[in-house]
């Protein structure tokens, strides 16, 4: 189904893959790269627009504008024009006529969905792709001998649901085995398109980008042009230096992050971060209080705080979420200053349902309290830092506060500038938001 192994010229210029100590394969760089240098971009291998933004992109390039035009069967999916309906169309047939058949009863989940049209890809396409210059999706890790039940659950399902909706229109689906792997691999492997909100496009699997292995204090950031992703140094890279990307959110502390990498992806981070735990003091800062908490007590209190962000998850309405946050603030603030990351979080879900609910003041006010520790907590360039700046300019000039909104711009901007690159249209956006305030 494959060509042979790549020969070294196959690569991607100025990196080459290689065995790291104790990771398993990864990426080096072969010579230097500066700060915001593009270090290698990969096309995504495959992937699919996530329902709720259907309309506002275009579900083959991911463009984000008005009056796209829908696909005349299914009337669900939207293009920029026609050459971007035919790109898709390779992809979209088979849901098209699964859409039309199931009508309101259609809703296999992303994760599916992306799974069936990367079967559809190895159907079509016997070479290696320009996604897999240094490596192979049949490579990718499915870690299936460390999967605990809920996941094997989980696996099943979404099996159960690949065959219910797409059966009868995609025809010979691997075997129960492989398609275990396939699904086990996706979740190791797949990657959330974001934009420059961070708000959630899609779904997508991008071997290249896959090979790297990860660090809490990583020296590249991956970021998305439309459908591409771009992998750029957020520090100096030495030739002969291995090149790392960060899997997971960088904002908690060690326990937590090594807590989450080993649940996701099944291995103990052993990086500086991690080893020197830096940054868990003021990630946990306690308030000075007449008699300090005892270590049970704020140990209890870190598990409060995880339980509830674990209901976060299960919670359907966005006013018991608003009220779960104000409830678990008023309780963790009693030994917790607002800085600490768990306080931190429960103010980022509070932004987001006033965001949600149109309450421009409350969104900027917990956005204030927010964005400065952002910036202490997270390394710099960082991704999570730039968005947090970026809805607070557009919420201070919603509210016709001119000056901080063109400030708070400016500060996204110098971290776009470098994470996604000077010719990248959200740093266009933005340059463009802050040129009209003059």
């Amino acid at each position: 189904r494959y060509c042979a192994e790549p020969s070294s010229s196959q690569g991607i210029e100025g990196t080459e893959r290689f065995d790291s100590p104790g990771k398993g394969r990864g990426l080096r760089a072969l010579r230097h790269f500066a700060v915001g240098e593009l270090v290698f971009a990969c096309p995504a291998y495959s992937y699919v627009l996530t329902v709720n933004e259907r309309g506002a992109h275009c579900e083959h390039c991911f463009t984000r504008k008005e009056d796209l035009s829908k696909c005349g069967k299914c009337k669900q999916a939207f293009y920029c024009n026609v050459d971007c309906q035919r790109g898709d169309w390779p992809m979209h047939k088979m849901e098209c006529v699964a859409m039309c058949a199931y009508g309101e009863n259609w809703c296999p989940s992303e994760t599916v969905r992306l799974v069936a049209r990367m079967i559809q890809k190895q159907k079509s396409t016997a070479e290696r792709t320009p996604s897999e210059r240094l490596l192979l999706l049949k490579e990718f890790e499915s870690h299936l001998d460390k999967m605990d039940s809920e996941k094997d659950e989980m696996n099943q399902a979404d099996i159960a649901a690949l065959h219910h909706f797409y059966s009868k229109h995609l025809h010979d689906l691997p075997g129960e085995q492989a398609l275990i792997e396939l699904f086990a691999q996706v979740n190791c492997n797949g990657f959330t398109i974001e934009d420059e909100e961070l708000s959630h496009l899609g779904s997508a699997v991008f071997p290249d980008v896959a090979l790297m292995n990860h660090s809490c204090s990583p020296n590249v950031i991956v970021t998305y042009k439309g459908t591409v992703a771009e992998v750029r140094a957020v520090k100096e890279i030495s030739p002969g230096e291995e090149v790392f990307n960060s899997y997971i959110d960088l904002l908690y502390p060690t326990e937590d992050r090594k807590e989450r990498l080993l649940d996701s992806y099944f291995f103990t981070c052993e990086c500086t971060e991690c080893t020197s735990k830096s940054k868990d003091k003021a990630k946990m800062a306690i308030k000075k209080l007449s008699t300090r908490p005892e270590p049970e007590e704020i140990q209890s209190m870190v598990c409060y705080a995880k339980n509830v962000i674990e209901e976060f998850r299960r919670a359907k309405h966005y006013k018991n979420i608003l009220f779960m946050c104000e409830l678990s603030l008023e309780k963790m603030g009693t030994i917790f200053t607002d800085t600490n990351v768990y306080m931190l979080h429960m103010m980022y879900q509070s932004m987001g349902v006033c965001l949600y609910m149109q309450d421009w003041d409350g969104a900027m006010n917990y956005g204030e309290k927010i964005v400065h520790p952002y910036s202490v907590h997270y390394p710099a360039y960082s991704l999570n830092v730039a968005s947090m700046y970026l809805k607070l300019g557009r919420l201070y000039l919603g509210l016709e506060k001119k000056s901080q909104g063109v400030k708070a711009l400016k500060k996204a901007l110098a971290i776009m500038e470098v994470a996604h690159g000077n010719d990248h249209f959200y740093v266009a956006e933005v340059k463009r938001e802050i040129q009209e305030q003059k």
